[in-house]
């Protein structure tokens, strides 16, 4: 399967895209490889595009004015969209860097472009709607997560989010976006690999 026909297998998935609604879309993505490091996007950018990942690991993360340490937010990982998406939806300056944890290969589209294909067809309207219903549900379940679930909890749901993020980053990161000490975080590891 080459790389669009990933992108449209996970289209229909998500917003039940047909092949005749994808290759209207098909002009408008691009590939760009990241390196390790690399911006999809910086603060105070408007983010422009909305991709997909086909290799690799994105973060989200703001620094903290008063220490200057970095804080993760979302990790965005293989076969997932990437956008910083408060910005992308209402072209506004971003408050976060998006940054590739690992060199990665996306597929990417402008908003220009989207909302082409917003006007020609219902099935990508609807793409649009899940993208402001998921850029929610990520905003609100991450919040609601540091309310309402213990950091075993998180990182829990971080396996599950994620699977394969922890063979490709620094276990410090994690403990960033859990939102604990990397010792706390050894002793969750150990406590789940012991039950």
């Amino acid at each position: 399967m080459n790389e669009l026909d990933t992108l449209a297998h996970a289209l229909h998935s998500l917003a039940n895209i047909d092949a005749d609604d994808f290759k209207l879309s098909a002009p408008y993505w691009h590939k760009k490889n990241y390196k390790k490091g690399e911006y999809y996007n910086e603060y105070r950018n408007v983010c422009k595009y909305l991709g997909f990942i086909i290799e690799g690991v994105f973060r989200t993360y703001y620094v903290d004015d008063a220490s200057g340490e970095e804080k993760n937010v979302f990790f965005f990982s293989k076969n997932q969209v990437v956008v910083s998406f408060k910005s992308f939806i209402t072209q506004s300056p971003c408050n976060y860097y998006t940054q590739s944890m690992v060199d990665s290969k996306i597929l990417y589209i402008h908003i220009d472009d989207l909302n082409k294909l917003y006007k020609q067809s219902h099935q990508w309207e609807h793409l649009g709607r899940l993208i402001a219903e998921m850029a929610f549900t990520v905003s609100m379940n991450r919040t609601e997560s540091f309310l309402f679930q213990t950091p075993e909890q998180r990182y829990l749901q971080l396996i599950e989010d994620h699977p394969d993020i922890f063979n490709t980053i620094p276990l410090y990161q994690i403990s960033s976006y859990l939102g604990i000490q990397g010792p706390s975080l050894s002793r969750i590891r150990k406590r789940i690999i012991g039950k």
